[in-house]
Parts: C-alpha cells; structure tokens; sequence
C-alpha cells in the first residue's frame, strides 16, 4: 500500500491517493468522517476549526461500499476557500492580489523562514501553507481506511494523551484498547484519567488568554497484532523504526518511546527485559519494550508514545527578522489553537495504523481482503504452534 496527499491550507481542497487496498473491503465513508471530526474536536482548538466541517468525498476506487483493488482518491472541501481565493489564486492574476496576505516575517519554530530559503520564496505564504498541520487531515482519511482493514483481521487500536501542559494522567499498568476508547469518549482532552480533566481544561483557559501555547504527549495502543511483523535482516525493514519516523513526521512532534521508553536509561537490564512464558501461546509477563524486540512485533500490545513541542503560532509573537528589510519585528500572526494535543493523539492513531497495514499488506497475500484474512489465520496458526 503506498499514498500521497496534497493540498494547501487554504486552497479549495485536499486530497489524498492510496494504491493498494485489497478488493473487496467494506468501506464505510460515515467512519471516515467520524475520525475526521474526532480530529477536529478537543479542548483548547482554535476558530478554523469551527470554519471546517471535514467530509470526505470518494471520486475512485470504490464501488457499491466495497473496494475495487483500484487506487482509491479521497478529498476533502476546504470551507474557507471562498474567503481565500484571490490570496490562493492558481492563475495569474494582478499584481496587487499577488501581494495580498503575503508573509515576510517568519515565525520561530515554523518551518516559514527555512522553507523559504531551500524553495526561494520570498512570499512564505508559500511555504506555511503546505507546512499546516491541515495536511494531517489527509492523513487522518487515510489511516481511518487503513484502521477499517485492521479491524476486517481483528487488530484495534485507541490513542490518548498522557501529558497535557505538565499535567499528567494516572494510566493503570494493563491498559487495553477497548478502555482507551471506552474513557476518552467522556473526556473533551482525550484522557484516560478523568480526574484531571478540570485540571487541564483551566490550564488551557489560562494559556490561551496569555497568548501562549502548551504541548504534550500522546499514546497509541494496538491490540491483537501477531508476532513477526517487520524484520531484523536489515535496518530499514525494523517496523518500531518505520512508525517511529512516522511519528516525527506529524507536525510539532520532536521524541517517540515505546514501552517505558526513556526510563529503560534509568533502569538495570533485569527490569527492563519482558520474560517469555508459554501458555497456549507464547507472551511475555510484562511489556516494558512496548510490543517488540528486534524491530518486529513480538505478539504483545504495541505501545508507542510521541512528545508534541507547543504549537509556534503565538498570539503574543516572538521576534523575529522581517525578510525584506532584515529588521527585527515581532513574527507574523496565523490563525491558531492554545494546544493541539488532543487532535494529535488522534492523528498519531492513524498514521500508526496506516504503518501497520502496510505492514501487513507487504507480508502477506492481500489481492482482496478474504486473501488477507485467510493467510493472517493461518500465520496466527503457524506462530502459536512454533
């Protein structure tokens, strides 16, 4: 499986490509929309997220709600289009809407001022609108697909956040997924620890009417996921270094762990290491290498946690060197969020579970989804005897 997404934040829409979808899945549009607006949704969102309304929209590769085999192209309407079209304008038009909305003073923590230097603009509309968090939407699309052909070979997998501005929840030692999904239902953060909420929805309050922005972590856990899936023959093959560059890639991401991550630095090999046990199968009694060993999965809940930086936007501006004149000047003002935390954990959980089905469509026959789920049967069979 193999997909590209395009679009700009504020152009008429976005799109996305997938190839590689077996045939024959039962696609539901309605759940795509539903994680689409899981995105859009937390605590401490900004206003373009009350402009757009993200519905998909399905123009190949699927026919009658099931798949086709074909490539699969989905795109999503931006709303905000209409107030952007001069600005956004693909023709040529006059000079002066060529000039309208421009961006000469980077913001620090943006990728404006270096973008602008590899690319030569010297308008860096050019390059933060590409540079959006608003691309995620794409990838959100995409991986609700990729969770829809997990869930057709009984693989589930839930996301939360575990800090929020400093604030930290209290997560229980054996955490399943169905739990995830059960408890951040009744939280506006996304927290498994709902005794914090209030907590971390005033902290929000007070960073927002402070100008500033506060970051997190979040956490993905993947249920039922068989052993063996990535390799150790090559550095490039290690799954746990596929989903941890995929990770880094959401925006504003800078750390990845899984397991206890970080803390294994701090901790003698003995209680680090997962002890193997046979019982109708093999497991491990603990789980502190978050799922895997040798960069494969090793048959336990694959636990991977990404650190989020406060989003740069600021609405108190941090200085900055206009491009034009090389004078100091306080950076320019976008629409923003006090946080992004709670949409980010949900935009780790799809692209985590587009890593895994590719994954799983790279190793094993997946022409159509009964292909698929025939020989995971049978390789979950294969690896309980062994």
């Amino acid at each position: 499986m193999r997909y590209l997404t395009a679009g700009e934040s504020h152009g008429p829409e976005l799109t996305a490509i997938i190839e590689g979808v077996p045939a024959g899945l039962t696609l539901s549009i309605d759940e795509i929309n539903q994680e689409l607006a899981r995105r859009q949704g937390g605590y401490g969102r900004g206003g373009r997220m009350k402009i757009e309304k993200d519905q998909v929209r399905i123009t190949s590769g699927v026919r009658h709600g099931k798949t086709i085999g074909a490539p699969i192209t989905m795109i999503v309407q931006n709303r905000d289009w209409k107030n952007w079209q001069k600005v956004m304008s693909v023709e040529a038009g006059p000079e002066k809407d060529q000039q309208l909305r421009r961006v000469s003073k980077p913001r620090p923590g943006h990728a404006d001022l270096v973008g602008g230097m590899k690319y030569h603009h010297r308008d860096l509309r050019n390059v933060l609108e590409r540079s959006s968090a608003r691309e995620t939407t794409m990838r959100v699309a995409i991986g609700a697909i990729a969770k829809q052909i997990l869930a057709a070979i009984d693989i589930d997998i839930a996301s939360h956040v575990v800090i929020l501005g400093g604030l930290k929840a209290e997560i229980p030692e054996h955490l399943s997924v169905q739990e995830i999904k059960t408890k951040v239902q009744q939280s506006e953060v996304n927290m498994v620890d709902l005794t914090i909420e209030d907590s971390v929805k005033e902290l929000i309050d007070q960073t927002k009417k402070a100008g500033d922005t506060i970051g997190g972590v979040v956490e993905v856990r993947t249920d039922n996921v068989p052993a063996g899936l990535g390799s150790y023959v090559q550095w490039d093959r290690k799954l746990d270094g596929k989903i941890a560059q995929i990770m880094m890639s959401i925006n504003a991401f800078k750390g990845v762990e899984f397991g206890i991550g970080f803390e294994a630095a701090r901790q003698p090999g003995s209680k680090v290491m997962d002890e193997i046990v046979w019982e109708d199968g093999y497991s491990r009694t603990s789980n502190h290498l978050g799922g895997f060993e040798g960069g494969m999965t090793n048959g336990e809940q694959i636990i991977v946690r990404g650190v989020m930086k406060p989003i740069p936007t600021l609405y108190k501006p941090l200085m900055s060197v206009d491009i034009d004149t090389k004078e100091p000047y306080k950076a320019s003002v976008e629409r923003s969020d006090s946080t992004a935390v709670p949409a980010a954990s949900v935009v780790a959980e799809h692209v985590v579970a587009t890593v895994l089905a590719e994954e799983i469509l790279d190793q094993f026959p997946a022409d159509t989804i009964e292909d698929l789920q025939r020989a995971i049967q049978q390789y979950r069979e294969d690896i309980k005897n062994f």
